[in-house]
């Protein structure tokens, strides 16, 4: 039976994370099995007793999970900011969302408004948010699509045969997706940058090649993939 990595973590990093596991495997003779979803879900799977070798979720919930004893200080290692983002489905007209009015003028034209978790997803709350800040969260209503995190969110709206879809969730999110083509940042009044930043465990199985993960994630060599995939330096 091959070892194995566990890793819990926000769907964000799911794009990195995949396209590195070939060389992670070949580097250490491991394999990654690892579960992504909602920064809130993975943190109450893992305080539910999930196994867990790494774990990777945003800045602040690993603060908390620090000062609690369930992730080793000295492993604690920012990849990267990740903005929040706005899609379509590839190949349909790209509406400008550039600012609050041309935000607002995208989403109430939208058939469908395709957005992760708004109880536990960082950019489903935030995104939530600004519906309520724009005072379109009740117009709006039947229209909302929401799912466990904003890769299946976005996954959905790709395969969708519905047109005039709209979606938001993080950038990496939306860029790793099949289907689906970023058009834009939200205007820079409601501009989320949320950093994600990985951790070892303190109960992981496998504590050395949870730490080759990390330092293979936040690499040079890996520099490319996490800017090509939405992380910016945090």
């Amino acid at each position: 039976m091959t070892d194995e990595v566990r890793l819990l973590s926000g769907g964000a990093a799911k794009g990195l994370v995949s396209q590195l596991q070939e060389r992670f495997s070949a580097q250490t003779g491991f394999t990654i099995r690892g579960d992504f979803g909602a920064v809130g879900a993975m943190r109450d799977q893992l305080l539910g007793g999930e196994p867990c070798d790494v774990v990777i979720l945003s800045q602040s919930l690993i603060d908390q999970l620090t000062k609690d004893g369930h992730v080793a200080p000295d492993t604690v290692t920012p990849l990267g900011a990740v903005k929040t983002g706005v899609a379509v489905k590839v190949g349909e007209r790209a509406p400008e969302v550039g600012t609050v009015a041309t935000l607002k003028t995208a989403l109430l034209a939208a058939k469908g408004i395709y957005f992760p978790d708004p109880q536990k997803a960082t950019a489903g709350i935030h995104f939530m948010k600004v519906l309520r800040q724009l005072g379109v969260d009740e117009q709006l209503a039947s229209r909302l699509r929401t799912y466990p995190n904003g890769a299946t969110a976005m996954r959905e709206m790709g395969q969708s045969s519905e047109a005039g879809l709209i979606g938001c969730t993080q950038v990496t999110e939306i860029r790793y997706t099949p289907g689906v083509q970023l058009i834009g940042l939200l205007p820079p009044e409601f501009e989320l940058a949320t950093v994600y930043t990985a951790a070892v465990c303190t109960r992981a199985k496998q504590p050395a090649a949870a730490a080759d993960l990390i330092r293979l994630l936040v690499s040079a060599d890996a520099a490319g993939l996490r800017a090509g995939g939405g992380f910016e330096p945090a």
